[in-house]
């Protein structure tokens, strides 16, 4: 995926914006997707091939990594990152929508036309609800991923060895995880900076209803 056309479509969401948003969309970019691309990426490259277990039995390893790793993290944090900033584009479409109707009325009437939407930014009437909901979904999607991540991984941390004693592996045996302290780290990161992620959406969301 081309996350620079990514960035670069999220980032016309600032003018729109609260200065929790703006805060909220800096967070994500600077602490979430450049970690995620400078380093989370690289760290979880060899999480399959440096799986390794003591047994020479064909399968049990790769039986085994799909039992303890059935989905990697940095697959559901790439997820997360797409579904938790699609409600920003939403918000920009909805400006883009009010700009189009406002240019085609404008044709239409001519002289006489009278002006409908003065400011397209401004928050109120349908935008204002499409803003609180997206507001709502973000901070929806990134408690589900939450919860995910621990359900998957309980308290969101990576044991040093793990036992496995499933088929066709032919007793109980060690299977060691590559770089565990590393990735705890970083999985640790991306759980606090979701966590206030959350925290920032639902105060915007409180200060938007309070401000109308």
């Amino acid at each position: 995926m081309n996350w620079g056309v990514f960035e670069g479509l999220l980032s016309g969401v600032n003018k729109y914006s609260t200065a929790f948003g703006r805060i909220w969309l800096s967070l994500v970019f600077i602490f979430r997707l450049l970690v995620y691309l400078v380093a989370a990426e690289r760290v979880w490259s060899d999480d399959h091939k440096d799986f390794d277990c003591n047994t020479l039995q064909p399968g049990c390893t790769n039986v085994c990594f799909d039992h303890f790793f059935p989905v990697s993290h940095i697959r559901l944090w790439a997820l997360q990152l797409i579904l938790v900033t699609c409600p920003s584009l939403l918000v920009i479409m909805h400006v883009a929508y009010r700009e189009a109707k406002e240019q085609r009325l404008r044709e239409a009437a001519g002289e006489n036309y009278r002006c409908i939407y003065p400011n397209p930014g401004k928050k109120r009437g349908g935008l204002w609800w499409t803003y609180l909901l997206s507001l709502v979904f973000k901070a929806g999607v990134d408690v589900v991923f939450l919860y995910i991540f621990y359900r998957l991984y309980r308290n969101y941390t990576l044991p040093r060895v793990v036992k496995c004693e499933l088929p066709p592996c032919p007793n109980v045996v060690d299977c060691f995880i590559s770089r565990p302290t590393e990735k705890n780290i970083f999985t640790l990161f991306m759980v606090v900076t979701a966590c206030v992620c959350v925290v920032l959406s639902l105060v915007e969301a409180a200060y938007l209803i309070g401000k109308r």
